[in-house]
């Protein structure tokens, strides 16, 4: 039996064929104040890499990304209504059927598993479901997640997609962001305005953090105690190739429960130590999300590298992560720290090959961590954001570490030349050449950049082996970093066995 599409019951056969799990987004933007329409504004995702566009002299404009697949049989006959804490999914038809109730920030409220349904499944989730803004389907091996609005369960989502997060920037505006709230959004107005003398200023940001030496706290290497390698005993531990899992942990510092997901390829065998990579999401992005558009774990699953995904929490413009001023009240040191421990309880892992990447905001926490976590991480690749005035000002290196980090020219996000953030949170940015030379100067580097066999700048006569590298992609705008590039960085740098706890 099948039921037409009713108002509240999402349903994959409701929706086009080419729009099934694709984002669109169109409108007009204009001056707040005085109703001016306004052309040249860069319009472009602000969680999502590789979509931007201008808007036109009349203030309109169009983007629009994602896939055109459609979802597997099992779920795209499905429809499903929710009112309350009551689920009902029509058309139902699994041999093992999991449905799951999720918040925000990725925690499952409550998990049903019926097993075997045919036609139409009701679960009573009642209080548990409260805060809920997802639903995950699970189909034998059918999978797909559904967002719950105030409206009920308005869209069919793919698999660890987000909606974007559309910024709108124009000189002399304060930029501006956007949240969209379905796939199709037709008609959008947006008003910009112009920022205050106070709002613009940066004058309450604290000064870089000096270069010179003395703040190196590393020493060079005739300080260096000389520590044989740890031995890495890997009898007993727990974790297995081959799956994915979310990670619950509670951690000092943060108000509630933190999760990441732990991605173990199926060439980890278990019997010999191999690296670990933490990959931070952008801001208003999500573990699922950075785990799907990162390029680096296509590289480290052919070496049985395990690479977590944490989940950021919530302060400002969505999940992210705390590398300042904003944009998370949660001690994101901390839960690194936590979840660190946890995977050398639990896997093989060797914890002098521990690395930290990232996208975006991301990109500031991988930037962060080296500043403050130097004693933990070997080397790290930021990606689309530097330090800022506020985290360098309070770095703490333990000693010196190796850092590329990935910009684009055209970064309408984070501007390739640094300042103020234009959005009123106290960032400001060194920019991408003044992070550059922040850690070379940190890393007591000498001499003068010269161009690597990737065509980046790179200073290599630095302190006990590290190098400062700048890949900087001319015309490139808000993007992932090259993980071709970024991994053979990162894995030939080794923690001193010193460090090691």
């Amino acid at each position: 039996m099948h039921f037409p599409k009713l108002m509240g019951i999402a349903s994959g056969l409701a929706l086009s064929s080419t729009m099934a799990f694709a984002w669109s987004i169109d409108g007009v933007i204009k001056s707040k104040i005085s109703g001016r329409l306004l052309g040249g504004v860069k319009v472009s995702t602000f969680n999502i890499a590789g979509y931007e566009t201008t808007s036109a002299d009349d203030g309109t404009f169009s983007l629009s990304g994602g896939t055109d697949a459609l979802p597997t049989s099992k779920v795209a006959n499905m429809a499903i209504h929710m009112e309350g804490g009551m689920l009902t999914i029509y058309n139902a038809d699994a041999n093992n059927l999991k449905v799951s109730v999720i918040d925000a920030l990725g925690k499952v409220l409550a998990q049903s598993n019926p097993g075997h349904v045919q036609g139409i499944v009701t679960l009573n989730f009642g209080k548990l479901a409260r805060g809920a803004k997802f639903i995950r389907v699970n189909a034998d091996s059918d999978k797909a997640t559904y967002m719950v609005t105030n409206k009920g369960v308005k869209a069919l989502k793919k698999e660890g997609d987000l909606l974007p997060m559309i910024q709108f920037a124009l000189d002399g505006y304060a930029n501006l962001v956007y949240q969209m709230q379905a796939e199709v959004e037709t008609g959008v107005e947006i008003q910009m305005e112009r920022p205050s003398s106070a709002s613009s200023s940066s004058s309450d940001v604290g000064p870089i953090a000096s270069s010179s030496s003395e703040k190196v706290v590393a020493s060079s290497s005739s300080k260096e105690v000389v520590v044989d390698p740890p031995v890495i005993d890997c009898s007993g531990k727990s974790v297995k190739g081959g799956k994915d899992e979310t990670i619950k942990l509670t951690v000092k510092g943060s108000s509630g429960q933190r999760s990441f997901i732990m991605h173990v390829p199926s060439t980890y065998t278990g019997d010999k130590p191999v690296p670990l990579v933490i990959d931070y999401h952008p801001i208003g992005g999500s573990s699922e999300g950075q785990m799907s558009g990162t390029t680096y774990k296509s590289l480290t699953d052919k070496e049985g590298v395990i690479s977590l995904y944490p989940q950021g929490t919530t302060k400002t413009m969505g999940p992210g992560w705390n590398v300042g001023p904003c944009c998370s009240n949660d001690d994101d040191l901390e839960f690194t720290r936590e979840m660190i421990k946890y995977m050398r309880e639990k896997a093989c892992i060797d914890p002098q090959r521990i690395y930290a990447t990232g996208f975006s905001m991301g990109g500031g926490m991988s930037n962060h961590v080296a500043c403050m976590m130097s004693d933990v991480f070997a080397a790290v690749a930021p990606a689309a954001m530097d330090l800022n005035k506020t985290n360098s000002a309070q770095c703490t290196k333990a000693r010196p570490i190796a850092v590329i980090n990935f910009r684009g020219t055209a970064d309408n996000v984070c501007r390739y030349q640094g300042g103020d953030s234009g959005y009123n949170d106290g960032l400001n940015f060194l920019g991408a050449e003044g992070t550059f030379k922040y850690w070379a100067d940190a890393d007591g580097c000498t001499g003068s950049p010269t161009t690597n066999s990737d065509g980046c700048q790179e200073y290599s006569n630095c302190l006990d082996g590290v190098k400062v590298v700048l890949c900087t992609k001319q015309g490139g705008g808000h993007e992932q970093g090259n993980g071709s590039i970024g991994w053979p960085f990162l894995k030939q740098f080794t923690l001193p066995a010193s460090f090691v706890k």
